[in-house]
């Protein structure tokens, strides 16, 4: 019985995960994620309590993912290894995890999607701001402010599907760095 329970909830992760990507937090209700899942409304009620602790948990375990899969990519070893690595990062994260990245882009003035973004970029920044003071950047400071909003705008418009010149930028951004591989 407990594999049941297991495969239904995963099935009710899944199906609101992609309604959340597709139709947004608000325009979703339990009942149409229950419908596309397969399952009652009461028991997306039994593993979740509401639609908003749904929501927390797809968040949380996407984020979860997210660091166990990129933990290297994030670690500091060299300024320009890091550089080069965070100027990827929208591209790989998105393209492993595309429907995530949608429904965080989606969400990304709710409440809890921002917080716990703003979570996980938290660490990267003095990261970058040391990066760019070993490469003896002028204005580290700014620089560091510029790259992780060109990083921000990166990732919402891959999630979007609205970017396809994304190797291309990488490069060009590379080149400005002075940190090609």
């Amino acid at each position: 019985m407990r594999q049941k329970a297991e495969s239904r909830k995963d099935k009710i992760m899944r199906e609101a995960l992609l309604l959340f990507a597709e139709k947004g937090y608000i325009d979703t209700s339990t009942k149409i994620i229950a419908q596309q899942a397969g399952v009652s409304e009461a028991l997306i009620f039994k593993h979740f309590g509401n639609k908003d602790n749904l929501l927390s948990h797809l968040i949380k375990s996407g984020y979860r993912r997210v660091l166990l899969h990129h933990r290297g990519m994030m670690t500091y070893g060299d300024a320009k290894s890091f550089l080069r690595n965070m100027i990827n990062l929208p591209k790989d994260l998105v393209s492993e995890d595309p429907i995530f990245w949608k429904m965080q882009e989606r969400l990304s003035h709710h409440g809890f999607s921002k917080q716990q973004h703003e979570l996980f970029i938290k660490p990267v920044y003095p990261a970058i701001k040391r990066a760019f003071k070993e490469l003896g950047y002028e204005n580290p400071e700014l620089e560091t402010q510029l790259l992780v909003l060109i990083i921000e705008i990166l990732w919402k418009k891959e999630a979007n599907g609205d970017l396809r010149e994304s190797a291309e930028l990488a490069k060009i951004l590379e080149g400005k760095y002075g940190i090609q591989s």
